[in-house]
């Protein structure tokens, strides 16, 4: 790991705590929470304040993770807010904590001026003894003040503002102003800079969990599923009716397309789908070269074509899938029918613009691993694991390639492979449909529109469920 570690696409992108200050305030959050603290002088925190040094001197990476649920944090700036979350068990934690910070941005600004803030991200779960209470899982509140209480004390200074401004004599209450000058102390002016936190909370229905091998719960659905990245007769007694593993690769494509979570890249608006595939063809065949002692590091195009036509008899299927549905979008060529049976069936795939599309793109890269590029970007939880496995010469590719391509333009690159461009015309109403139209293998629902796609699968079938 040495390599991404110093190309800084592991562990990048931390918040350097270095000064004593900083430390002690570290400290006291860190003991307030967990009844810890840490003998270092610099270290580098994530945004929830995790720090892999402090993880390994405590000899705990769960220190303020404890059983991996009600993520414990501690901010000591608001930098932390674009810092990545490490370690991360549930795809949800760090959006939520964005979002806190950024929500809360000037208060949090004034009061890490002082001190630190601790916090925790509450649900009813406090363990993960069994799969099923996942399902327990539905609304995380974010609950935080600083190691001093000053929010309680800020609360505690404007209620008594308000009986000195309100209750006869209290002008001559000694005790009462006497109070207010302590507290003041320590909160400063809320009257002119109000402390205050905003009270948050999330609903949490549709996500992935590092838990019990890797789990994606589709709950918020017309037709909800669990999709298991191992053995799924372990939610054997699941509330949902539909469990798949990866291996239900049809199953898979038919809950995606009803629920109208994915597109074809070659349908896709406002994308260059010729150079996406042409991408994922590299990805490809550098995986299947990275072990004939070939360097591929610093290939320019034209020397991975060639590469390609050398070595033909060595690529895999979904090599050349993608090279047909490529010479379809580019030349004119004959279509070619990709069932969901077909190895490269998810690399032709990306999540539909919905609110679940960013899970949605993370279960597609574990579907279609080999594009290494996505899954790095969506499910960096998975791109370690594998990467510790792969020859030398695919680490040297992929580290190149991050580091020179995606890099140096992460949005533009983010944007190019999943953005949505706005529709040109206003959509239309929804037409009434035909009772057939309604009926689909859970029985009476509703479908989304159809997409207008060639691509083919066998859907879901009464078999697959429990």
């Amino acid at each position: 790991m040495h390599r991404l570690i110093q190309s800084g696409l592991m562990f990048g992108n931390l918040v350097h705590v270095a000064s004593p200050a900083l430390v002690e305030r570290y400290n006291r959050a860190l003991k307030s929470l967990t009844g810890k603290t840490t003998n270092l002088t610099d270290f580098y925190i994530d945004i929830s304040g995790y720090s892999p040094e402090v993880g390994h001197e405590l000899g705990d990476d769960l220190y303020l993770n404890h059983a991996g649920v009600n993520r414990q944090f501690i901010l000591l700036t608001t930098d932390q807010k674009t810092a990545p979350l490490l370690n991360a068990k549930f795809s949800s934690a760090r959006g939520i904590l964005r979002q806190f910070i950024e929500e809360n941005e000037s208060a949090l600004f004034a009061l890490t001026a002082r001190d630190a803030v601790a916090g925790e991200l509450v649900n009813s779960v406090y363990d993960m003894s069994s799969p099923a209470r996942l399902f327990d899982i539905r609304k995380i509140t974010v609950e935080a003040d600083t190691t001093n209480g000053a929010l309680g004390q800020a609360d505690e200074l404007a209620e008594k503002v308000d009986r000195f401004m309100t209750e006869e004599d209290a002008w001559f209450d000694d005790v009462l102003i006497a109070d207010m000058i302590e507290l003041a102390d320590q909160t400063g002016n809320v009257l002119r800079n109000p402390i205050d936190l905003k009270q948050m909370s999330f609903e949490q229905r549709n996500y992935w969990t590092d838990h019990f091998g890797g789990v994606y719960l589709f709950q918020d659905l017309d037709l909800p599923a669990v999709i298991c990245a191992t053995d799924r007769t372990q939610f054997a007694d699941s509330p949902i009716e539909y469990v798949f593993d990866l291996s239900n690769r049809n199953r898979i494509a038919g809950f995606l397309e009803l629920n109208g979570l994915v597109e074809p890249i070659v349908k896709a608006r406002g994308i260059d789908a010729g150079a996406i595939l042409r991408q994922k063809m590299d990805f490809i065949l550098v995986d299947a070269l990275a072990g004939e002692g070939i360097d591929l590091a610093g290939r320019s195009p034209s020397e991975m074509r060639r590469l390609a036509r050398r070595y033909a008899s060595h690529l895999p299927r979904e090599f050349h899938t993608l090279n047909a549905l490529l010479n379809w979008a580019e030349n004119g060529g004959p279509w070619p029918v990709i069932s969901s049976d077909d190895p490269a069936f998810f690399y032709t795939l990306r999540a539909a613009e919905n609110k679940d599309a960013d899970l949605v793109n993370m279960l597609l890269s574990e579907l279609a691993p080999k594009d290494i590029r996505q899954l790095f970007i969506c499910h960096k939880v998975l791109f370690y694991r594998h990467y510790a496995s792969w020859p030398d010469a695919k680490k040297d590719y992929v580290v190149d390639l991050l580091v020179n391509e995606y890099q140096v333009d992460k949005l533009g690159t983010r944007e190019a492979l999943f953005g949505h461009e706005a529709p040109m015309e206003e959509p239309e109403l929804a037409k009434p449909v035909d009772i057939v139209d309604r009926v689909g293998p859970w029985g009476a629902v509703r479908r989304r529109p159809a997409r207008r796609t060639r691509n083919t699968h066998s859907g879901i079938r009464d078999q697959d469920r429990r």
